[in-house]
């Protein structure tokens, strides 16, 4: 026996009938009315298997033994944080818990960058900055100031993959256009419904990913944008004054992300091409990105691990722009000081209404 074929209402997902009436399908649940050709070809996208797919290049490369004679590896037994420098470089301040405790290894097991963005701001500005960041804040503890070492600050060159794709999308939305009317005894809504589909290729340069597994990624979210025209070869020399941190999320782990920065971005840009309808909603999104490339670099990056009161406080700062992102504690003191004197000063304006209503009375 043949199999019977039989037609979704892109509306109720009812079974949709021919009506010879008007020589159109027609669903007899929500009366939504469709041309066949449409409808078939909505059918047909339906059937077809989505699901996004990417290929992405192998990163980085190794070192020869003279670049890897030039490096030294140092761990801090605090928080494990593994941070790599030139042989002459004496680190003695973890950048990312403030413990003054670090232990010298022997430099392995991590590929060479293939770009560095060299420093642009110098010590000196990113210690401005970050006292700059303190003034002003009310209910920062007096003592965090006196006790949070700034001049442990760190230049830190941090680790990040950079995906390079041609993404190839299509998108199919279902819209809605609505028109209301009343007469004397009802009102009325007409909606019709539309099947939109999208399809077209982006390119992306350098997403960026950050391969640290104890920087939050909110952290460099947050101090992005870089200049990529300042990108360069790497070259050991760059390190020197500085450390680099040893990457603990390789480039197979990383692509997560930048997957999920390519099909929000994808999504988004081509959103904007849907206009002229009171509502859009995206149905299915099919992304493919075929050979896409990886390539390692260091981004530099300012950083001062704090510990006050039992809880860890990181500032981390573009080493290009200045931009500065990180957590502050706050003195429970002086809140409720702030709201007692917010509270008094709502009662004395109160006070104040209520004598000027009993002069006017």
């Amino acid at each position: 026996m043949a199999d019977i074929q039989d037609y979704k209402c892109p509306n109720c997902n009812g079974a949709v009938q021919f009506d010879s009436s008007i020589q159109k399908m027609k669903c007899p649940y929500c009366e939504a009315e469709f041309e066949i050709a449409a409808l078939m070809e909505y059918q047909a996208q339906q059937e077809t298997p989505g699901g996004d797919a990417y290929e992405w290049g192998e990163a980085g490369s190794g070192w020869d033994q003279a670049e890897a004679d030039e490096l030294a590896a140092n761990a801090c037994p605090s928080c494990g944080a593994e941070i790599i420098g030139d042989k002459n470089t004496a680190a003695t301040v973890c950048p990312y818990c403030g413990n003054t405790q670090i232990v010298r290894k022997r430099f392995e097991g991590m590929l060479k960058p293939d770009y560095v963005l060299p420093f642009k701001v110098d010590k000196k500005a990113a210690k401005a900055a970050l006292e700059n960041f303190y003034r002003g804040k009310k209910l920062l503890p007096g003592s965090f100031k006196t006790q949070n070492h700034i001049d442990s600050i760190q230049g830190i060159y941090v680790p990040f993959w950079l995906f390079d794709a041609r993404a190839e999308a299509r998108i199919r939305y279902k819209a809605e256009k609505s028109k209301s009317w009343s007469d004397s005894a009802n009102n009325y809504t007409k909606t019709d419904y539309f099947s939109v589909t999208r399809g077209g290729t982006l390119d992306f340069q350098k997403i960026p990913v950050d391969g640290s597994a104890k920087m939050d990624d909110a952290y460099m979210d947050a101090i992005e944008p870089f200049d990529y025209g300042a990108l360069t070869e790497f070259q050991t020399a760059y390190l020197s004054g500085y450390l680099a941190e040893k990457y603990d999320v390789d480039a197979a782990e990383s692509v997560v992300r930048a997957e999920a920065r390519v099909k929000e971005t994808v999504v988004r840009e081509f959103a904007r091409t849907v206009q002229g309808y009171g509502k859009v909603t995206a149905e299915s999104v099919s992304i493919s990105v075929k050979q896409g490339s990886v390539s390692y670099a260091l981004f530099p990056v300012w950083m001062l691990g704090t510990r006050y009161k039992g809880k860890d406080y990181l500032f981390a700062m573009n080493g290009q722009t200045g931009r500065l992102v990180g957590e502050l504690p706050v003195d429970s003191v002086r809140v409720w000081k702030w709201l007692g004197i917010l509270t008094a000063a709502v009662g004395l304006a109160v006070t104040a209404i209520v004598r000027i209503a009993a002069i006017l009375v």
